[in-house]
């Protein structure tokens, strides 16, 4: 059940950062991120409101900033990303921050088995083999950086967020949320703009956020019950969902490396759910 789990919040979380992506070819990408992030945390505030007598509130709050800072980052430098370079490219470089979790979880207690190292093995091989055009210098280094930058964020995000869950899933989800509204009215009130958005995006940016915040719940529930580093390997499967869909919305073409590399990534999804 964990496992399965993980692997939605990975479906979820692909199919969010497409539509972010494509989102962000019409609007700045740090408008994105802000509209996304503000409108998921009134949707998430409600239901704390409703939860209220059973908060805690001891554990998570400097998890949640961490979590919040570290995914901001990665959000902003992502969805950068996905607006000027290959969706199907950029997103298998930045799940490569996997790799964060994995050693910082088997640092801290994490005893993965023999067949789920090999299954997070080939799943790590599969996603960067779906990387290959951008790695073989084909087209420009910007993105590549940026997915890079991103892959960091996103690693020591889903760390923090397990790390918080562990306390209180839903008020980590709610800091990490809070976080990110603070900084984004800060840059508001310096640049007096709200990134040019207009009431009818306001829906779509809704949808986004709250697909990224049901992301990041379901894998703090399977990662605080489990092992982060077999959660984060499963959660970071996302890249198959965005290539799929840039496939038939956008008809991007993928070499056969990268086409192996999706098959590579579900093949040790599968190992690691064994």
């Amino acid at each position: 059940m964990l496992s399965l789990l993980a692997l939605a919040s990975s479906a979820v979380w692909g199919t969010s950062d497409f539509f972010a992506g494509l989102f962000s070819r019409r609007r700045p990408a740090v408008a994105v991120v802000g509209w996304t992030q503000s409108l998921a945390f009134l949707v998430l505030s409600v239901v704390v409101l409703t939860q209220l007598g059973d908060v805690t509130w001891t554990g998570w709050p400097l998890w949640s900033v961490a979590a919040g800072l570290s995914g901001l980052s990665g959000l902003l430098c992502f969805y950068t990303a996905l607006s000027t370079g290959t969706m199907g490219v950029v997103a298998p470089i930045a799940a490569l921050g996997v790799a964060v979790p994995v050693l910082l979880g088997v640092a801290t207690g994490d005893e993965p088995s023999a067949w789920t190292w090999v299954g997070i093995l080939v799943a790590v091989i599969g996603v960067t083999l779906a990387s290959g055009p951008e790695l073989s210098g084909d087209v420009s280094t910007r993105p590549v950086v940026l997915a890079g930058v991103a892959a960091v964020g996103f690693g020591l995000a889903l760390f923090c967020l397990d790390r918080g869950a562990r306390s209180s899933t839903l008020m980590t989800l709610w800091g990490m949320r809070s976080t990110s509204l603070v900084v984004f009215l800060v840059v508001a009130l310096v640049t007096r703009s709200v990134g040019g958005v207009v009431a009818r995006e306001v829906p779509v940016l809704l949808v986004i956020g709250c697909g990224d915040m049901a992301a990041n719940g379901l894998f703090a529930v399977a990662s605080s019950r489990g092992e982060v580093s077999i959660a984060s390997v499963l959660g970071s499967l996302y890249p198959v969902m965005t290539i799929l869909l840039a496939r038939v919305v956008l008809k991007e073409r993928l070499r056969p490396i990268q086409q192996v590399g999706a098959i590579l990534s579900l093949a040790g999804a599968a190992i690691i759910a064994v």
